[in-house]
């Protein structure tokens, strides 16, 4: 079950809604849980199952780190991480490994396992671990109520695509949280919003995208690459951004308030502070839970710039299992290493038009091999960017009539902070209630209604979380 899905967005969703806001606070978690794990079973099966004893196993570990404020601690830590990443390697990373080994020249003749990837598994495994650490580090208590742990594990705004959530942001607000219509109608609104981006910008942009990575890189043209590039890194910003929208927005309708996950990333003047604004969970979680554990910055140069490339070479792999993501990390750790190196004064001094036009050609030269199925179609593709070679297949061109251009604007529009600015200048000037609010609802309740219509009238609704 999707969010830009009618079975939710008029079934699970206003369902739930309803009987929360019936049930007393005592029963609240109760309901939340219950419907977490349902809204996961509907899409995965017998696969929830491996929720529940993901759920059972660290609300266990953390009973013992706990308890136990000596080594006792840390070999329980070091099981429960260990148990947690087994997990996550079966699932996601086993035939990845098998089929190299078989690359090899090892155990040929043996066929790869059935295993069903656990949509979300990467999103809700580095949730737990963040649990368990910060147990170990005091800077949270044990959670000795396993329905309150289960719900942090599993709740479903958050559970398929993030934000990642940590524990010690939210335990307070699992205990107790304060509903009010301010907050709802607040949820309301950013939940739309995420809704909009998705289907009306990641929806279109992926049409064109899809349509032009599943031609020959060497048969077509270079425009068409250039244009297909775009599309998709529209697509996978305003994906990515929409659904932590309509996350933040459900949150904030149960009471939940979730960190922001996205903030303009394609307006950056460097890598360094791309990355500070794409997928602040993530790059914030790799920070503190790999970086600094590592050493971080400390010991050096070498040190900084052995650390960087682990993480980033994890950070690869976390999105999929492929040698395409593993390069797509070690290019941007690249980037990186080189900017500390003395790139960023140079940026620093440059025009800002010229330092953001850098900042896009690295971005979207990595977006390659993030969509892109194969290393050598990867290079392929970037060789026609570039006019290495070129070819004359123009079908992408098919789906771009004037209403996905009309899109394609508004995307490259919405990807800065325009409509922040507009919402600033309104909140300044504009009195917060009367016609100016009035004006604000009309417009979002006519948003809805065309993201309905928008939804209704295609059939093309990609999910691009499976890999996660």
């Amino acid at each position: 079950m999707v969010f830009s899905s009618f079975v939710f967005l008029f079934l699970f969703l206003p369902l739930v809604l309803i009987l929360y806001y019936v049930l007393g606070n005592k029963l609240r978690n109760l309901l939340l849980l219950v419907c977490s794990l349902f809204f996961y079973a509907w899409g995965e099966g017998q696969l929830v199952l491996l929720m529940i004893a993901s759920i059972l196993i660290n609300y266990g570990v953390g009973l013992l780190i706990g308890e136990n404020k000596n080594s006792k601690s840390k070999i329980a830590l070091f099981v429960g991480i260990g148990i947690n990443l087994a997990f996550l390697f079966y699932y996601k990373y086993f035939n990845f490994l098998f089929d190299n080994i078989q690359s090899a020249g090892l155990f040929e003749g043996f066929p790869n396992k059935e295993i069903l990837l656990p949509i979300g598994i990467s999103f809700f495994t580095f949730q737990s671990i963040s649990y368990l650490v910060d147990v170990y580090r005091q800077e949270t208590e044990p959670q000795k109520n396993p329905f309150h742990l289960g719900l942090y594990i599993s709740l479903f705004p958050q559970l398929i695509a993030g934000p990642i959530v940590r524990y010690a942001d939210i335990a307070d607000q699992i205990k107790n949280r304060v509903l009010s219509s301010e907050l709802f109608a607040e949820g309301v609104i950013r939940f739309i919003r995420g809704l909009a981006k998705k289907v009306f910008i990641a929806n279109n942009m992926a049409l064109i995208a899809d349509k032009t990575f599943a031609l020959g890189a060497n048969d077509i043209s270079t425009p068409v690459a250039w244009l297909g590039i775009v599309c998709y890194a529209l697509q996978i910003y305003f994906d990515f951004s929409g659904y932590s929208d309509m996350a933040i927005g459900l949150g904030k309708m149960f009471g939940f308030n979730f960190k922001e996950n996205f903030n303009y990333p394609y307006i950056s003047k460097s890598i360094q502070e791309f990355w500070r604004r794409w997928h602040i969970s993530l790059s914030s979680w790799f920070k503190d839970y790999l970086y600094i554990p590592l050493g971080g910055s400390r010991g050096g140069s070498f040190n900084t710039y052995k650390n960087l490339s682990i993480v980033f070479l994890v950070t690869g792999l976390w999105h999929g299992a492929s040698w395409n993501f593993v390069f797509w990390g070690a290019y941007h750790g690249a980037f990186l290493i080189v900017e500390r190196l003395g790139l960023k004064k140079i940026l620093d001094k440059l025009p800002v038009f010229l330092a953001h036009f850098y900042v896009i050609l690295v971005v979207l030269i990595g977006w390659v091999f993030f969509r892109a199925e194969t290393l050598t179609y990867g290079l392929n593709y970037v060789g026609t960017m570039f006019g290495i070679q070129s070819g004359t297949d123009a079908l992408p061109l098919v789906s771009f009539n004037n209403y996905t251009i009309f899109i394609l604007i508004l995307g490259l529009i919405f990807a800065t902070p325009i409509r922040t600015i507009i919402g600033d200048f309104i909140n300044k000037y504009l009195p917060k209630m009367g016609p100016a609010s009035i004006l604000a609802y009309a417009f979002y309740l006519t948003l809805f209604f065309l993201t309905i219509l928008e939804l209704a009238g295609s059939s093309y609704n990609p999910f691009i979380y499976f890999r996660f």
